[in-house]
């Protein structure tokens, strides 16, 4: 079996418009890199329907539609919306391509099995966290900053609220570091490639969204032990009895550090608070 043939991504840009750095505009141009990315996606992900978001010129539209049955890119910017179409003309004809003009915020997502994207930087964290309750497999890419807080673990310094939520929905592993010279225009920064696969934690909370709130609270104190930074934070995390919280927690987790508790003593500390603080 042959290599595909995919388009020159230079090429692409000259035919559709240059990328504009104040509207995240960095298209990806290096083919070692373009065809890497569907390959992190998890062995065993459902192909059916893939989603790109920042569709961009069609570097990547390109391979995605070599990778999967059927491809829905979502793209805010009209001109290279409608470049899209037309580049890929006979695609979209045959049912296999859906282009949506719009922001990946406010449009209605399709019922994809799995999405691979080169986010707008500008608004990542937000389309990230639209993205992963849906429970699919995604490989995004981030600033790198942004990756590594994803992907950290407990008692690193990258560990935080961003870590803990992300892996309240999925795996998170950092699968590759991208150079700021892949793309055209270059980023200021260095990126780097998110797997993202989906299950169930491994502990059980009351209610995810007060689950989120309340690690969201303890994290804007991490340098304060927990004992006061749930006592601090109630107007964040809702509670209406910060002490009561305190009162009935194990002091071995109370004397830790946001960034030092595991999100299984999170799940821990966030029942007691559920029971007795709210």
């Amino acid at each position: 079996m042959t290599d595909p043939e995919y388009r020159d991504p230079d090429a692409l840009i000259r035919r559709a418009k240059r990328g504009d750095p104040e509207f995240d505009q960095h298209f990806l141009v290096d083919d070692r890199v373009l065809d890497r990315i569907p390959t992190h996606l998890p062995a065993d992900a459902d192909t059916s329907h893939l989603l790109e978001i920042g569709g961009g010129t069609g570097a990547l539209t390109d391979r995605l539609l070599v990778a999967g049955e059927r491809v829905t890119v979502v793209e805010r910017d009209p001109d290279l919306a409608d470049f899209l179409r037309r580049e890929f003309a006979d695609a979209v004809d045959e049912g296999r391509l859906t282009v949506v003009e719009g922001d990946a915020l406010d449009v209605s997502l399709p019922d994809f099995s799995a999405c691979v994207s080169n986010l707008p930087y500008g608004v990542s964290s937000e389309i990230a966290f639209r993205l992963l309750p849906e429970k699919r497999p995604l490989v995004l890419m981030f600033q790198y900053e942004f990756a590594a807080r994803m992907a950290a673990d407990a008692g690193t310094d990258e560990y935080g609220r961003l870590s803990v939520t992300a892996g309240h929905y999925a795996d998170v592993e950092l699968v590759e570091t991208v150079p700021k010279e892949a793309f055209d225009p270059q980023p200021r920064v260095e990126s780097a490639l998110v797997r993202c696969t989906p299950r169930d934690p491994e502990y059980e909370v009351p209610d995810d969204e007060f689950f989120l709130d309340f690690v969201t609270a303890c994290f804007t104190q991490r340098r304060k032990t927990m004992r006061n930074a749930v006592r601090n934070t109630t107007h964040i995390s809702g509670l209406a009895d910060g002490d009561a919280v305190v009162a009935a927690a194990e002091e071995s987790l109370l004397s830790k550090r946001a960034g030092n508790v595991t999100p299984a003593e999170f799940a821990e500390l966030a029942a007691v608070a559920w029971e007795v603080g709210r």
